[in-house]
């Protein structure tokens, strides 16, 4: 592999993510529970997400008004000014969260800083991932932090443009097989998993992945071993 760049997704790969959102979806399910099931207003929720996406894109405020939206249709619209109220606490209690490190996250960044060009790919609120990142005290492991509205084929062709670089040329680390690796091995770049213990159902795909170019491994500082150095 002759690579110039190493990418990287940030939620659940650098730092924990999903497992708040999982509590938050707890706390929801909770305040909701006098009007439907647990099981079934996550799944309202999660099909209201969805449906959302192309308006609010991904990240905590697009969850936060989704989740008012469930609340609202789960009670026919009869929910008190109350339960939207406890429900934007949630969502701010989110957006407040600490940034804590995945195992070896940053011993690989040290190890690999120099030696290539170190990127953050993800997606999400802007505002948000600038926030976390700026938390986690890695920012100066990268040369370019890049934060995508969605993560498609053409989102990481232009990604590459920018970075002056060739596909072949472009390396992705992350826990999303959907998001972090089949765009990439798609363009004719190399792509990593390294699998988080909890995926959003969005993230999930049904089949699985068999690429010259793909490897997966359980923890990031095999990809140390991989690269040999």
């Amino acid at each position: 592999m002759n690579l110039k760049v190493i990418a990287f997704d940030a939620d659940d790969t650098l730092w924990i993510n999903e497992t708040y959102f999982d509590e938050t979806e707890k706390k929801f399910c909770g305040l909701m529970e006098d009007y439907l099931s647990h099981q079934g207003i996550s799944k309202e929720l999660f099909k209201i997400e969805i449906d959302n996406l192309k308006l609010y894109g991904y990240g905590i405020k697009g969850y936060i008004l989704s989740m008012i939206e469930a609340a609202m249709k789960i009670s026919n619209n009869t929910i008190p000014i109350e339960i939207i109220e406890k429900i934007i606490q949630y969502g701010k209690e989110l957006l407040e969260k600490p940034v804590v490190l995945l195992d070896g996250v940053e011993e690989t960044l040290k190890t690999l800083h120099g030696k290539y060009k170190l990127v953050v790919a993800t997606k999400g609120d802007l505002l948000d991932q600038r926030r976390k990142l700026h938390n986690s005290g890695l920012g100066h492991y990268f040369h370019h932090i890049e934060v995508m509205s969605d993560k498609q084929e053409v989102d990481y062709s232009d990604l590459i443009k920018r970075l002056e670089i060739q596909s072949k040329e472009f390396f992705m680390i992350g826990n999303s097989l959907k998001s972090d690796v089949l765009p990439v091995l798609a363009i004719g770049g190399h792509a990593v998993h390294i699998p988080f213990h909890t995926t959003w159902a969005h993230e999930k795909i049904d089949h699985k992945v068999e690429h010259k170019n793909f490897q997966a491994f359980e923890k990031i500082t095999e990809v140390l071993k991989l690269l040999d150095v």
